[in-house]
């Protein structure tokens, strides 16, 4: 029992003493080896070698670059044109355009930052200008942002399947239900507060024109997901023919990026990738270090004698992931948490894909949270609004997101209707 409490102590003194994740992770490899292997440096090594040898990995570039080029181009401001055409006749139409926007740039852009930036850079100053409430409009930008990484694809998906070795084309399909739920709430939610606000008719020819302007960037989640889902091509392959689909078009055919603008984004998504990997690289060793020495297994046997109701452990576990949300940032959540977490849940019957969207759905919450939330830091300097008054448009949100996390784990059809 004192082999498995280590572990845990250290964790928690690096994370009170806020550590970076690098020192967290290889400090947690380093006494594991220590305390059941054999104590070699060459094991963690071989460990990071063989953890980093995956070809998923290469999905995660591709899937931020697809992201970026089509938010630096015009494809987010082409969706807006659409969804804007067919929500006018809605009270609060605007508003309702704001989360379907967001929705079908979440299904490009696998990031939730990219989303609200990319959907709010557009719809901040329209829906103000409009006359919507200024607390309202942020809060619908931030929130509408985090759709980015339950609707597939997601990164933070593709981080949970590598560190726990889960389909992530099961995955996927189970983040459609979810991520639908919540833009159907936050779309419905919109309509009832901004019920009052004006309508405008319905103007076919505008949709028209929307959908021709906007045309080759709506087959984009076309091609992505269906090609995914249909098995024509893999997880890596789809970001692939993703990337180069993203490229031509903004090149050649709405002709908004040059080589040269390509060249910088390119750059700002290998500065990602150069301090996530070396990260992740450590996280995925840690992780085989930890099952070749039953570690998760331990630790079940050691909970079990806590908590013998599952209700009990999704209530434990829930609590600990939204804690856990408002003070790390989720690839961090993800990479420490879910190798341990994920053998407990199914212990008690909640199997790795549907505990990766609930633990996901959790993390979500975090991106519109204090003190690390996300959504509100990087609102905060793109919107240049006061962190106080966008923690506050984000509440009413927040509580939304909770009971459609509740809806998910209790009614699991959700996320799992689609799963084969």
């Amino acid at each position: 029992m004192t082999a498995v409490l280590l572990p845990i102590g250290l964790l928690t003194v690096l994370l009170v003493l806020r550590q970076p994740l690098m020192v967290i992770l290889l400090a947690l490899a380093a006494m594991i080896h220590l305390v059941w292997g054999r104590g070699e440096l060459a094991d963690i090594v071989e460990d990071l070698w063989i953890a980093i040898d995956k070809e998923l990995i290469l999905s995660i570039p591709m899937f931020m670059l697809c992201g970026q080029v089509m938010t630096k181009g015009s494809t987010a401001r082409r969706l807006i044109r659409i969804m804007q055409a067919l929500t006018p006749r809605i009270p609060g139409g605007l508003a309702v355009a704001c989360m379907l926007s967001c929705a079908l740039d979440a299904s490009i852009s696998g990031s939730s930052i990219v989303t609200m930036l990319a959907i709010g850079s557009v719809m901040v100053p329209a829906m103000l200008r409009a006359g919507y409430e200024r607390r309202f409009t942020l809060g619908a930008v931030m929130s509408g942002g985090t759709l980015g990484i339950i609707i597939p694809p997601s990164i933070p998906m593709i981080l949970y399947a590598l560190v726990t070795e889960t389909s992530i084309v099961e995955l996927f399909a189970a983040g459609v239900g979810p991520g639908l739920l919540l833009t159907f709430v936050f779309a419905l939610y919109a309509v009832w507060r901004n019920r009052h606000m004006p309508t405008t008719p319905f103007d076919g020819a505008e949709l028209w024109r929307a959908l021709r302007a906007g045309a080759w960037a709506a087959m984009m989640p076309v091609i992505l997901l269906g090609g995914i889902y249909s098995g024509v091509f893999s997880t890596t392959e789809a970001a692939a023919v993703a990337l180069v689909y993203a490229v031509a078009i903004e090149l050649f055919v709405h002709r908004e990026l040059r080589l040269g603008d390509f060249f910088a984004i390119v750059l700002e998504a290998a500065r990602f990738g150069g301090a996530l990997f070396p990260v992740l690289a450590i996280a995925l060793g840690l992780s085989i270090v930890l099952t070749e020495h039953h570690v998760p297994a331990t630790l079940v046997r050691f909970v079990q004698n806590w908590i013998d109701s599952p209700l009990t452990f999704i209530i434990v576990v829930n609590l600990l992931l939204l804690a856990v949300g408002c003070l790390m940032t989720i690839d961090t959540a993800i990479l420490v948490l879910a190798p341990l977490l994920t053998p407990l849940a199914a212990a008690y019957g909640y199997g790795p894909v549907l505990f990766g969207v609930v633990m996901i759905l959790n993390l979500e919450i975090g991106y519109l949270t204090p003190p690390v939330g996300l959504n509100l830091i990087v609102a905060m300097g793109a919107f240049k609004q006061p962190f106080g008054l966008l923690c506050r448009a984000a509440a009413p949100f927040i509580v939304l997101m909770l009971a459609c996390l509740a809806l998910v784990i209790g009614q699991p059809w959700i996320a799992m209707g689609l799963v084969k």
